[in-house]
């Protein structure tokens, strides 16, 4: 795992304003899941304000729905690169998510009033605005008839999720409430591995990704500047940017083992 050095860390601060803002981290699926979970709980006892980041699973990994319990034998032994898969169950609902090649975000906040679809295109608006920035139109789904029966979630677009002009999805989204607490995170598809991919799920389940964007190292940042400031407009907030504290860490590695 890498830990990017920070000279200073931004305080935390109980101003409704001003949300945390944690800096790409490239981790574990176990790690990325508790540090998900700490963020909901420090907000639910009011000791962390919103919080808004962005990761990467490596190495690359499944993650379950947390109500998901049927999906194929052959992913507890699946290998690629030399490497086994992870299989991690996360704290929202839906399907099966393969985690390489995309970008994850993940939004703590409170305060949301309406239905859990009307909180979920609260919280989309900024994804959608910040794509368009890109130059990239995105619009709802519509979910599909076999949505229940199909372990892969990029196989089905429902009212949750993003899709590109030609259908294709882009972002697959998921939620927590905990009380007053929101946890809202989403896979971004941008770079996915089509053998990887057929592998997991099938041939038929994949669906290439056409985006009109630079490639390489450089789109993830690309990405995550556009939402940032994205986030920015449609939150009204400012962000402070800090990373997990040692303090923290340790509580987070505490919840993976």
């Amino acid at each position: 795992m890498s830990h990017e050095a920070f000279t200073k860390p931004a305080p935390t601060t109980p101003d409704s304003r001003i949300w945390r803002l944690i800096p790409h981290l490239e981790a574990p699926g176990t790690v990325q899941m508790a540090i998900d979970r700490y963020l909901v709980e420090q907000h639910q006892l009011g000791l962390m304000p919103a919080t808004l980041r962005f990761y990467t699973w490596s190495p690359p990994a499944i993650s379950l729905g947390y109500h998901q319990h049927q999906y194929p034998d052959r992913w507890q032994n699946l290998i690629w690169n030399g490497r086994a898969l992870d299989l991690v169950r996360r704290p929202t609902g839906g399907r099966a998510v393969l985690h390489q090649g995309d970008l994850t975000y993940a939004v703590v906040m409170s305060g949301l009033s309406g239905s859990r679809t009307q909180a979920y295109q609260q919280i989309c608006e900024f994804l959608i605005q910040g794509w368009r920035s890109l130059g990239i139109q995105l619009h709802y789904g519509t979910a599909g008839r076999g949505y229940i029966h199909n372990p892969n979630c990029f196989g089905t677009a429902t009212g949750a999720d993003l899709v590109l002009e030609d259908g294709t999805k882009l972002i697959g989204s998921a939620q927590l409430r905990r009380g007053g607490v929101i946890l809202q995170h989403g896979s971004m598809r941008l770079e996915p591995d089509e053998d990887l991919f057929a592998q997991v799920f099938g041939t038929e389940a994949f669906a290439a990704i056409k985006l009109p964007l630079r490639r390489g190292e450089d789109l993830i940042q690309l990405v995550i500047n556009a939402l940032v400031a994205s986030a920015k407009n449609c939150f009204h907030v400012d962000f402070a940017v800090q990373p997990l504290s040692e303090q923290e860490w340790e509580k987070v590695y505490l919840d993976c083992d």
